[in-house]
């Protein structure tokens, strides 16, 4: 579907929006504004990375933009996020995606009050980096919660596979965030002190500084998830450890006097059988008062 949202005869330029364009519509739009058959392409992958390109007198980016819709377990670019490509040339800025979303239409609503181009470009990049902020919000929150149940040692079902979606989201997230680097980066050539870059710009950092922050956090948290397990195996491990400890010499003993030999020492002795039990009671007193002054019990 086409959209014309600014016309060049009121504006100076004017803005073409594609909504889930066919490839013959994409064609011909490509042939009448002369874009390169490279980019086009790239505007036909779903999959594709963010990336800005010069090509000859069109600039063209690809910003990816979080999908609200994307399943709760998604792990990939492609589930968590849609692709947005932006072609901009002298008098035209072209717009290709698969589905509108919030901050665009928001956008798309104040184009009338922006007449230069460069400042719509920058406030549509910000709108795609604004789709992420309320996830990482979620994605923090979700942090603090796991992170409060492993210290108070509360069982979660699928705990370890929870914070493994966490990592792969934030990961993806990060991913999409340090590639989508470069097109402020490009975009802020020749054109720092416009306002609408230092916008741009500080979002950016804002956002990428928040975006390493929860990733650092769970990267931690699952640190010490796996250490935490590992203290409450090793403790398993030392308690039976103390009690083969206890029980070794006594299990030694009684197999001596069960192997039932006739000449054996004390064995028709009257007081054998107290004896015994007392040796075997003065080893576990001794065992213990050991254990306890090595700080092992």
């Amino acid at each position: 579907m086409q959209h014309t949202i600014k016309l060049k005869s009121n504006h100076g330029f004017e803005w073409i929006d594609l909504v889930e364009p066919t490839d013959e519509e994409l064609h011909a739009m490509a042939t009448s504004y002369q874009l390169h058959p490279a980019a086009v392409q790239d505007c036909l992958q779903p999959e594709h990375l963010p990336k800005y390109e010069l090509i000859e007198d069109v600039q063209f980016m690809i910003c990816r933009y979080y999908d609200s819709e994307c399943p709760k377990n998604a792990d990939s670019i492609r589930l968590i996020s849609r692709k947005l490509a932006i072609f901009w040339g002298k008098d035209f800025i072209i717009t290709v995606h698969r589905k509108s979303f919030e901050a665009f239409d928001e956008v798309a609503g104040r184009a009338s009050a922006i007449d230069q181009p460069y400042v719509l470009i920058c406030k549509l990049v910000k709108a795609c980096l604004q789709t992420y902020e309320e996830p990482l919000q979620k994605l923090d929150a979700e942090i603090d919660f796991y992170e409060s149940r492993i210290f108070l040692k509360k069982r979660i079902p699928d705990l370890l596979k929870n914070l493994y979606f966490i990592k792969r989201k934030t990961y993806v997230i990060r991913r999409i965030s340090n590639l989508s680097k470069e097109i402020p980066e490009k975009l802020g050539v020749n054109n720092k002190r416009i306002p609408a870059y230092q916008d741009l710009k500080d979002y950016y950092i804002k956002l990428d500084t928040v975006i390493e922050e929860v990733y650092d956090s769970i990267n931690s948290l699952m640190n010490i998830y796996i250490s935490l397990s590992s203290q409450r195996t090793n403790e398993v491990m030392r308690t039976l450890t103390v009690f083969t400890a206890f029980f070794l010499p006594l299990t030694f003993i009684v197999g001596v006097y069960g192997m039932n030999f006739h000449y054996m020492p004390e064995l028709n002795h009257p007081s054998g059988y107290p004896m015994v039990l007392g040796l075997m009671l003065f080893i576990t007193l001794f065992i213990w008062i050991w254990f306890k002054r090595k700080g092992w019990m």
